[in-house]
């Protein structure tokens, strides 16, 4: 995101960590579901239920 993307409309910090909320940005998305598919092979999960 360009900087200021939330700071610089106005709001108040409070407002602004709130419109941020649980925000994630697509490579640490793409890292999670690497690490995440990663441990799942290691481990040899095939699917189910465990």
């Amino acid at each position: 995101m360009p900087e200021g993307h939330v700071t610089a409309v106005g709001l108040s910090r409070t407002a602004a960590l709130k419109a941020l909320g649980n925000g994630v940005v697509p490579p640490q998305a793409a890292e999670a579901i690497r690490l995440l598919l990663a441990d799942r092979c290691q481990h040899g999960a095939a699917g189910g239920a465990e």
